[in-house]
């Protein structure tokens, strides 16, 4: 595979550490160009803006497939699904989301209606990726019941309570912190690739992560923050906005050994 950075002067911990903080975090672009300049590292917020619609599913990708590989060895509990409203210019849409009994997101989806074929859509896609898991908790919408008979998910399986998905619903709250940071979205294409990145990287950076998952992506950043601190030289690059804010001076990085043993 080719190396994705090959066209870029800037380092690819550089590159990490400015999507991380950018999607991680309810930042603006001009607050990561901020936060980034009391670190030495002069970055436009259109230069944000790029590598995160370049490398942003780039690494999101890379978490899913690392996690759904590892997740694929153990008995799925069971999911809560709920769906919540987002403006989208004015319009009304919907996003849903599975979670698991971890609290962790398995899925998330956009669709423009509250119905039958977008519950279907859902899981038809997360039993594809993890399996069935034992029970699946929803709350009272009857498209979910409508969903589960036609992939003939027994009734048993099927759990309803406003309190027992507060697990779904409390899974919402960063994703609205996020959006209110943004100042809402312009297209639910924007939407749904925003929303799906963001559920992959806030599970990596949860707080009280069970031990059973693999090593969370916070201590790699937290390292790569030590070593864009430690850096000798960084130059500054040109703040043009665009694409031409991208042919910036090379950062060179110079890890102690002990850090770069623990990275590998």
């Amino acid at each position: 595979m080719s190396n994705p950075f090959r066209y870029f002067n800037s380092s690819p911990e550089v590159i990490g550490l400015v999507v991380m903080m950018y999607v991680r975090f309810p930042l603006s672009l001009r607050n990561v160009e901020d936060l980034l300049a009391e670190r030495g590292i002069d970055v436009s917020h259109e230069t944000v803006r790029f590598w995160w619609n370049r490398f942003g599913p780039m690494f999101a990708a890379e978490i899913r497939k690392r996690r759904v590989a590892h997740m694929r060895g153990y008995h799925q509990w069971r999911w809560h699904l709920d769906e919540v409203f987002v403006k989208v210019n004015g319009k009304l849409c919907y996003l849903w989301r599975a979670v698991d009994h971890e609290g962790e997101v398995l899925e998330a989806g956009v669709a423009a209606r509250r119905d039958k074929v977008a519950a279907l859509k859902l899981l038809k896609r997360i039993m594809k990726t993890y399996g069935g898991p034992r029970s699946i908790v929803t709350d009272g919408l009857r498209a979910y019941s409508a969903a589960m008979n036609e992939i003939g998910v027994a009734g048993e399986r099927h759990e309803v309570g406003g309190r027992l998905n507060n697990r779904a619903e409390n899974s919402h709250q960063p994703f609205r912190r996020r959006e209110r940071a943004m100042q809402r979205f312009r297209s639910l294409k924007t939407l749904q690739k925003f929303s799906s990145v963001h559920a992959q990287v806030h599970n990596q950076f949860k707080s009280g992560a069970p031990s059973r998952h693999e090593a969370s992506l916070q201590s790699e950043t937290v390292c790569r923050l030590g070593r864009v601190a430690r850096s000798r030289g960084v130059v500054r690059r040109s703040r043009e906005g665009g694409r031409a804010a991208c042919r910036r001076a090379a950062v060179t990085l110079t890890p102690p050994s002990s850090v770069s043993n623990q990275i590998a």
